[in-house]
């Protein structure tokens, strides 16, 4: 027979998956790399967003789930030299973060755009008929070190508005000939040949075919989710339909996943590890592009919460603010926490705070404490717009 989990349970289940509940053990222990390791290899990736308007969005799941640590340590796993490096970057749940160890897991999806089979049109174009403009590329890349698109390229540019160099870099890219060496200032990617920006232990590891590859990542993503459906487990790491329930197939009939029944879900698995606290004790703000939230059907299936962010919405319709971040109290989304980091008056300016129905009245006094944690962590003050 199949399982009923009830929702609460369900909660508390995806909570302790994404590492909630567990802040207090590191109360008195500064943060270190391997706490900063643990937590990228439980939830798989950070996401990557070019917004700064409070702290860019990878620096936030951390923070989220340990408290205030030192950025730099992510800088370093992500960016520094090659023996420290514990990360890469990717698209994976759109452009991402990734623990180096699952670099294997993405080798058929640079094969595939190195065939010209992914990415958009307008890159596809450099696995074919333009190839050879872009290999002369990599051939310069090859000989004369590290590039910007900045240092190729001509014209105004930006995140949404890609120049050819730039369509040739990020094919490069896709298709996995090169990777990102370390970013500048303003967060511009510095590309660099593979071989000489990942390790070669990882370069080492064995290539699992395809149909392996998306099975473990489908593993991965139920690990991090701890109980999820169908959808929610190929939208982790962005993977196709077909794919996804043959690997769901297979872990199920491998034990790893196990079919379970949520009152008014779609299909639904319960990875075997996961674990069912009988209580989570949290407290924390939540970037828009957090594992746990970024999945809006499913943030609105587990915590009644709907979610949408209003960066791109014209200012006068914008209900919540700019750049706001959920506020998780014990096992709910109470609250919505519009926050601008004033970096030259040193502020962390509290521009709206919007609580849900039901929220307790206690909670002001741990969003409050939340606000102070952050503030301290970005070496500003706190205070109301």
């Amino acid at each position: 027979m199949i399982e009923h989990i009830p929702l609460a349970q369900a909660r508390r289940i995806a909570l302790a998956a994404q590492g909630f509940g567990d802040r207090s053990a590191l109360a008195d222990a500064p943060i270190n790399q391997g706490h900063l390791r643990r937590a990228i290899d439980r939830l798989g990736l950070h996401q990557i967003d070019s917004v700064n308007v409070l702290v860019r969005a990878h620096y936030l799941p951390a923070f989220s789930r340990l408290g205030g640590y030192d950025r730099t340590l992510l800088d370093r796993a992500a960016w520094g030299p090659r023996g420290e490096r514990r990360m890469f970057e990717y698209w994976a749940h759109e452009a991402s973060l990734l623990p180096l160890a699952s670099h294997p897991l993405f080798r058929w999806r640079m094969a595939r755009a190195d065939r010209g089979e992914a990415g958009y049109g307008s890159m596809r174009l450099f696995a074919g008929e333009r190839r050879a403009e872009a290999m002369a590329l990599l051939d310069r890349i090859r000989t004369d070190g590290p590039l910007a698109a900045s240092d190729i390229e001509t014209g105004r540019t930006g995140w949404w508005t890609w120049s050819e160099p730039k369509r040739m870099l990020e094919w490069l890219f896709y298709a996995g000939h090169i990777t990102t060496l370390t970013r500048r200032r303003g967060f511009e990617r510095v590309y660099d040949l593979t071989e000489r920006v990942i390790p070669p232990a990882i370069l080492a590891l064995p290539t699992p075919d395809e149909a392996t590859a998306q099975r473990m990542l489908i593993d991965r993503a139920a690990r991090a989710m701890g109980i999820a459906t169908a959808g929610e487990l190929r939208d982790y790491f962005r993977l196709d339909p077909a794919s996804t329930r043959l690997a769901i197939a297979t872990l199920c009939e491998e034990g790893v996943l196990r079919p379970v029944e949520i009152t008014d879900w779609p299909a639904t698995f319960l990875h075997r590890d996961a674990r069912r606290p009988r209580r989570i004790v949290a407290q924390a703000l939540l970037a828009p592009f957090d594992p746990l939230i970024w999945e809006r059907a499913r943030t609105e299936r587990l915590f009644g919460y709907r979610y949408r962010i209003e960066i791109y919405t014209p200012a006068d319709r914008r209900q919540h603010g700019y750049y706001v971040l959920p506020f998780l109290y014990g096992e709910h989304l109470i609250a919505r926490v519009d926050l601008k980091a004033d970096r030259a008056a040193r502020r962390l300016l509290v521009q709206a705070v919007h609580w849900e129905a039901g929220a307790p009245s206690e909670a002001i006094a741990a969003l409050e404490t939340e606000l102070q944690r952050m503030a301290v962590w970005l070496d500003l003050n706190t205070g109301l717009a």
